[in-house]
């Protein structure tokens, strides 16, 4: 049950703060302080800082030099580090290359995809080139039930492009098989979201449930639909009010067991299954898009992927799929706490540093941290996402980060690409109706894991980190991070949500009303 997700799930903070520092010029705001001092935080210990940009002064200050668990406000360090990287205009080119000679449009040999990490393969692409999303991304559909909802996009768009384009190519059949050449880089399992060179649908099957009538089979739909997979679905739809549980598992032979109930007053329900070989996956769902596209293949496709050639394809391919720019793939990580993608991406920092051993991405992210001057005795990270033991950050770290982004170009770029309060990413459905709605840019991160002992869910981590827009044309840094609290349920979580989101809105109304302030005296 280990949560790393969005701000619906949101941490908290402790009722004692002996020997903290605070600044001086600034106590915290009473009505953060009263949020603190309830019980549920009792045992737990919250961390607090903001900071001006331009003079380096601390605004608010509690605990800011402890290490924390950080949940996935991790991601910032690794996203920044692949748009320093990469740069925002970056795209990803994956290639497919004919391997023989074509003869009156027969390919007498092999199609390969030679596959590049590129994280949505037209999966989620609008037609105005930006990348769809919901507050409540299908990847978290089994870890917050009820909640995850689908992008209306074809998963498969990727490759129906890329079947089209051999189709124009002039093939229109090939006496040989597909190869999806994933040798991109190695599987690392100390990421635990498994990322591979190749990607679709987030390596995920969709089953989407609706309720009939008490006692009628609830229908479904699903995707993306291969000849690799099949479902076996039995979900009862139950009176209203009754509860509501789905669960997907796959078996052996490919076919997805769907079972459980379904409350006949419930919304749609999302659950998934995982794509067990991505590159076997990849290889059946291209071979239909080419067959959709005229291209006949000699080659089974629920067959197995083939090894790739000995030598990597090289020329000119016969079509090609470019990705959307990097910096709306980092938006989409930012925005949903995308876990996969964040794991890719160290990934793909150790390709471009030469290397096939996703290890050698963490190299690139020291890197960036010693660029920017992050401590590195305030700083230890162990994947991309924020969902092992060994991430561990200051609320001091995450400053520098934060301030050398209100130092470059891309200084509103980046900032619109974090969650926004009551109005974007996974912070969209907290806050709205705050005074500071639009006004808090931040990343959220939560961890949370089941206890045994008593049936209850301790909530390890809950941060936001991002900055405060104080209307005055400045925008400051904070952080605000919580570790360790015991709630009775998931309503519990949320409870604990609802509190991170309003000390960041309390910090925001602050230091917007001490701007103004400000503002006042000097004109005077």
């Amino acid at each position: 049950m280990c949560l790393c997700l969005l701000a619906l799930l949101t941490g908290s903070c402790t009722g004692s703060f002996e020997g903290s520092a605070r600044a001086e010029d600034a106590p915290l705001d009473p009505r953060i302080q009263k949020i603190m001092d309830k019980p549920v935080y009792r045992y737990g210990q919250f961390g607090l800082l903001v900071v001006d940009p331009a003079t380096g002064r601390t605004i608010t200050s509690l605990n800011p030099e402890r290490l924390f668990v950080p949940g996935s406000t991790t991601k910032l360090f690794t996203v920044s580090t692949a748009w320093d990287t990469f740069g925002s205009d970056h795209r990803t080119t994956t290639p497919v290359y004919a391997q023989g000679p074509v003869t009156d449009g027969t390919l007498d040999g092999n199609l390969v995809l030679v596959a590049q990490g590129d994280l949505t393969m037209g999966g989620r692409t609008k037609p105005d080139g930006t990348l769809d999303y919901r507050p409540v991304d299908h990847t978290y559909a089994d870890a917050v039930p009820g909640y995850a909802t689908l992008t209306p996009e074809n998963p498969l768009a990727g490759l129906n492009s890329l079947a089209e384009q051999v189709r124009s190519s002039g093939i229109t059949h090939v006496n040989g098989d597909v190869v999806i050449d994933d040798r991109l880089f190695a599987p690392d399992p100390a990421l635990v979201t498994d990322p591979t060179p190749i990607i679709i649908n987030d390596n995920l099957i969709d089953i989407l449930s609706t309720p009939t009538q008490p006692g009628q089979q609830a229908t479904f739909t699903w995707r993306p639909q291969t000849a690799r997979n099949k479902v076996s679905y039995h979900v009862m739809t139950v009176a209203k009010g009754k509860p509501t549980a789905i669960t997907a598992e796959v078996g052996a032979d490919g076919v997805i067991a769907v079972t459980g109930t379904l409350a006949a007053d419930a919304k749609p329900w999302l659950v998934t299954a995982p794509v067990t070989d991505p590159a076997a996956f990849a290889r059946t769902a291209f071979i239909e898009a080419l067959d959709r596209a005229g291209v006949s293949v000699a080659a089974t496709p629920t067959g197995p992927d083939p090894a790739p050639p000995a030598k990597a394809p090289s020329g000119d391919p016969v079509a090609r799929l470019v990705s959307a720019p990097f910096s709306q793939e980092a938006t989409l990580i930012l925005k949903v706490s995308h876990n996969l993608g964040a794991d890719l991406l160290v990934c793909l920092l150790a390709v471009q540093r030469g290397s096939r051993d996703c290890e050698d991405g963490f190299a690139s992210i020291k890197a960036f941290n010693d660029k920017v001057g992050v401590d590195p005795a305030q700083a230890s990270q162990a994947d991309g996402q924020g969902g092992v033991d060994g991430d561990a950050f200051t609320p001091r770290a995450f400053i520098p980060l934060l301030k050398y982004w209100t130092t470059t170009p891309e200084a509103a770029q980046f900032r619109e690409a974090l969650p926004i309060l009551g109005s974007s990413g996974d912070l969209a459905l907290v806050g709205t109706d705050s005074p500071a709605k639009g006004k808090v840019f931040a990343k959220t991160g939560t961890r949370a894991a089941g206890n045994s002992l008593t049936g209850q869910v301790l909530v390890t981590a809950r941060a936001m980190a991002g900055y405060l827009d104080t209307g005055d044309g400045r925008y400051l840094p904070f952080v605000v991070v919580f570790n360790d609290a015991l709630v009775d349920s998931t309503d519990g979580v949320l409870s604990i949500a609802a509190d991170i989101a309003q000390i960041s809105a309390l910090l925001q109304e602050d230091n917007t009303a001490a701007s103004a302030s400000g503002a006042a005296s000097a004109s005077r």
